[in-house]
């Protein structure tokens, strides 16, 4: 079997991933806080981790992976606020928005999607067994109701970031409380107001902290330790480093920062005309919107064309790019529609790359290079090819549409084909007249239909210009 290497971010090398148990690999990504649409950052996780899936799902018999809902917290109080709507209605929609925006980038929905408000026992029995161990407190006087995580009773905090205890206090961006014994020190719980979302706690009703959501769900769902815990980049501090704080102090296991998860994967930023993604700025780009615009092969494409780890610009180029090429690999897969399509495997080099860290730019060069190779192949090798473009598509998750529709040959929606093809059979006898003149006005018109014709040996095609 091939060997899957994988950058760690927790020892910052790239190792051979070897699973705690190669029955049941386990895999947990943090996914959105569900108040708003889903921009193209969370759109290039979801996809990365849906890729990962897609690898170890070929080297190995069972993969669980679990992607939570965090459905309570401040920012989705506060849209509640602003609309008037219940909380409740508030994630719901755009829980549901959110998972069909990724299916549309052909991301299959996580095996266990576990909601942070259904999960609240298990944060709270978490923080109890945090404080019995002395690394958390309930605070008191006028701070009475909020627990708090003391960072200095967990030396190796920072070893996953890198950060020394200066960046740590810089970086996590929180107000340093007068109730803090240490300005490190996180919230675990926090108590609500009559007005707020809150559950009966032993420290008053209230409700959880963002990072403890991710550490019980996860115990919850997977086990511990688990194989593959990850995210964006942006999460690697706090948050990744607070669940490794939490899970691992939690079970007394202050010495082995390995002891939650064995491997931690992270994707990079995406940016907009080289600047990041910022509401101040006016760049943020929703995967909503974009998928009214560009189908979705053609965006999860685009952020697959870089290799994960590293910043992926993001913009029209990437995606007519993108565009592009599929309809490359589409146009080839019509060509060999009278082809037999083969049972086969994803090639050894593009299974290679996948397993190098997964390296998926190789990945498209492998997929040009097949198509390059068709235009000299005889039939058996044609076989070959189209097996294996459509092996790789799978795995990809691309090539999942009819290629004359991706093309957009036949008749469509708001098309009429009968007059498409009678003024085609129109061109045709101007041209057997050799009146030209005639033929190229019929292009024309309909090119100002917006249809595009390509002549070829077995005729003329005609498809809607995309």
């Amino acid at each position: 079997m091939t060997t899957l290497k994988l950058h760690n971010t927790l020892t910052g090398q790239k190792e051979a991933f070897a699973p705690l148990d190669p029955a049941h690999v386990r895999v947990y990504a943090c996914g959105p806080t569900v108040y708003n649409y889903a921009h193209i950052g969370n759109g290039r996780m979801a996809v990365v981790f849906d890729q990962l899936v897609r690898v170890l799902r070929t080297l190995y018999p069972r993969v669980t992976y679990a992607s939570n809902i965090t459905d309570v917290d401040d920012k989705i109080m506060d849209a509640a606020k602003q609309t008037g709507e219940p909380i409740d209605a508030i994630t719901r929609k755009f829980e549901k928005i959110y998972n069909d925006d990724m299916a549309a980038l052909g991301v299959i929905a996580p095996d266990v999607q576990p909601r942070a408000t259904e999960h609240i026992a298990e944060m709270i029995a978490q923080i109890e067994q945090l404080i019995a161990r002395g690394h958390a407190y309930a605070a008191d006087g006028d701070a009475a109701g909020h627990v708090l995580f003391h960072v200095p009773s967990f030396p190796a905090y920072g070893k996953l970031s890198g950060r020394n205890r200066d960046e740590q206090i810089a970086g996590a961006r929180v107000e340093v409380s007068p109730f803090k014994k240490d300005p490190a020190d996180f919230i675990l719980w926090k108590p609500s107001s009559a007005d707020q979302v809150g559950w009966n706690s032993p420290w008053g009703r209230g409700r959880p902290g963002w990072h403890i959501e991710c550490s019980a769900m996860s115990e919850k769902h997977l086990g511990l330790p688990f194989d593959i815990h990850g995210g964006g980049a942006d999460l690697k501090f706090p948050h990744h480093e607070n669940e490794i704080a939490q899970s691992c102090c939690a079970h007394g296991h202050e010495n082995d920062i390995s002891a939650f998860a064995k491997f931690w994967i992270h994707n990079g930023f995406v940016t907009v005309d080289g600047e990041k993604m910022s509401k101040s700025i006016g760049n943020i780009r929703l995967v909503h919107d974009l998928i009214g615009s560009y189908p979705g092969e053609v965006l999860r494409l685009a952020l697959l064309s870089t290799h994960y780890r590293a910043p992926l610009g993001f913009g029209g180029d990437a995606l007519d790019q993108a565009r592009a090429a599929l309809d490359r690999y589409y146009r080839t897969l019509l060509d060999l529609k009278d082809i037999e399509a083969v049972a086969g495997e994803v090639p050894t080099s593009v299974m290679d790359a996948l397993c190098d860290d997964l390296n998926t730019p190789q990945v498209i060069a492998e997929l040009n290079a097949l198509v390059r190779d068709v235009a000299s192949a005889d039939v058996a090798k044609k076989k070959v090819i189209k097996a294996q473009l459509l092996a790789a598509g799978n795995i990809l998750g691309l090539l999942q549409q009819d290629p004359a529709a991706w093309l957009g040959y036949g008749v469509q929606d708001g098309v009429d084909g009968a007059a498409i093809e009678a003024l085609l059979q129109e061109r045709k006898a101007a041209k057997a007249e050799k009146n030209f003149a005639r033929a190229d006005e019929i292009r024309k018109k309909l090119t100002a239909m917006g249809i595009e014709i390509e002549d070829t040996p077995a005729g003329t095609k005609w498809r809607k210009a995309s």
